[in-house]
């Protein structure tokens, strides 16, 4: 019986251990499955809103004749990032430098062509999910913010000097402002808060769109000629494609499966939906009627405004944002384009440009602690000091963007030329350029 109890006891002790060990050893294993199965999807998200959601959004609202070359600009920029990212465009942005003057201002090259990067690698700036994927997650905003350009110089780039920009611009405006705000850079470290790109995405892509349709010239026959978009269901599809992979670009970069992902999701919703209406509403009030592009252009103008503020507001701030985004961009994109008189195709500069400094400044006025209490900075309930450093932030990013975008065209014009000539304009880019055209 003694012998019998022993080994009973003996068993049961090693089944207990048995059962202990891999929980043991998976508590010590930082990985959280939920956390990177959330981050996966928003990742394809993301991507989403490139190809095809922008794709078919900017095709849809030029002419027929130029809609396969605005189109094959946002696959091309999905081609060319993907490839110079891993190559050395992450390695800048998120990587340290080892001199911590220069880490300032960029990363370093540690991370060349992802060398150090392991299967069992957790992001350092995520802790629970495998760096491939925070890599791939911050891969795919690098890709939308060079497509987003295309907007403003549609009609009249030629597609060699857009893909020589693309890869230009990712590596000396893009990387290094990513680096400034979220991989360690002084921006980051002044307090700036930036959830989801206001600044680095959008105010960053809306500048650059100004300086290129500014030094590159309106389109022939602007003011003249009927521009006026020929497939508004294609830019429909596309900016609800843009309005779903949103909840990607915003819930994801919580980084984790967690109440600020779930809130951030509800802030964009809200944003968004004001947005619209509050568009719709000036438009109607000053033209008489509401269009749908007005509504679409609404909406992505509240998605863009909340983007930085969505992980620091609740629900009422979200719809604060998204009613000031949609009137304030709507009188950007409409009247004052129209009182400046230059040829922002698309309005990248009046919809994400000021959009994405309006939600950054927003975000120092309602931004709170209660809403993100592990937020970087001195953040406190909407106080005047966060709204200093946002300022610094949105004027760091323009004039540093405005200055580089310039050069970078400069450049390319004197090496290739920006535009094509007048008889291709003239025909369209789709025949011209790529040998293709749609019919029907």
């Amino acid at each position: 019986m003694r012998i019998g109890l022993r080994a009973r006891a003996w068993f049961g002790a090693a089944a207990a251990l048995a059962l202990a060990t891999p929980a043991f050893a998976k508590s010590a294993d930082p990985l959280n499955t939920g956390d990177t199965a959330w981050m996966l999807v928003s990742s394809a998200l993301v991507l989403l809103m490139t190809v095809p959601g922008l794709a078919l959004f900017y095709a849809g609202m030029v002419r027929r004749k130029n809609m396969l070359a605005t189109a094959a600009q946002s696959f091309a920029a999905t081609c060319v990032v993907t490839v110079l990212w891993v190559v050395i465009g992450y390695s800048l942005s998120f990587t340290p430098n080892n001199d911590p003057d220069i880490n300032r201002f960029i990363g370093g090259a540690t991370y060349l062509l992802l060398g150090p990067m392991a299967l069992k690698s957790v992001s350092p700036f995520a802790g629970t999910i495998p760096e491939s994927v925070f890599m791939f997650f911050q891969m795919t905003f690098a890709i939308i913010t060079p497509a987003l350009i295309a907007g403003a110089v549609a009609d009249r780039m030629k597609f060699s000097a857009f893909v020589w920009f693309m890869a230009l611009w990712l590596l000396l405006v893009y990387c290094p402002i990513a680096h400034w705000v979220w991989g360690g850079g002084w921006l980051g470290a002044l307090g700036a808060l930036d959830y989801a790109g206001g600044t680095v995405v959008h105010l960053n892509a809306g500048t650059a769109g100004l300086v290129a349709c500014l030094m590159l010239g309106k389109r022939r026959g602007y003011g003249s000629e009927n521009m006026a978009p020929h497939n508004l269901l294609f830019a429909l599809i596309g900016a609800s494609l843009l309005w779903v992979g949103w909840f990607g670009f915003n819930g994801g970069s919580a980084l984790s499966a967690g109440y600020s992902a779930g809130m951030a999701a509800v802030a964009t919703q809200i944003a968004a939906a004001a947005a619209a209406l509050g568009w719709t509403a000036a438009e109607w009030l000053v033209s008489k009627r509401p269009s749908v592009l007005g509504m679409i252009s609404g909406a992505v103008a509240g998605l863009v405004a909340i983007t930085p503020a969505c992980g620091y507001v609740d629900p009422r701030g979200a719809l604060i944002i998204g009613a000031l985004a949609g009137v304030v961009c709507y009188t950007a994109a409409v009247h004052v384009k129209r009182l400046f008189g230059f040829d922002d195709a698309l309005d990248t500069w009046g919809v994400h440009g000021v959009g994405g400094a309006l939600g950054a400044l927003l975000t120092g006025v309602s931004a709170s602690r209660a809403m993100n209490p592990s937020a970087h900075g001195w953040l406190a309930d909407g106080n005047a000091h966060q709204v200093v450093i946002q300022f610094y932030d949105v004027a760091a990013v323009f004039f540093y963007c405005a200055a580089v975008t310039a050069t970078i065209l400069k450049a390319i014009d004197l090496a290739i030329g920006l535009r094509v000539s007048r008889e291709v304009e003239i025909e369209g880019l789709d025949i011209n350029l790529h040998g293709e055209t749609v019919h029907g």
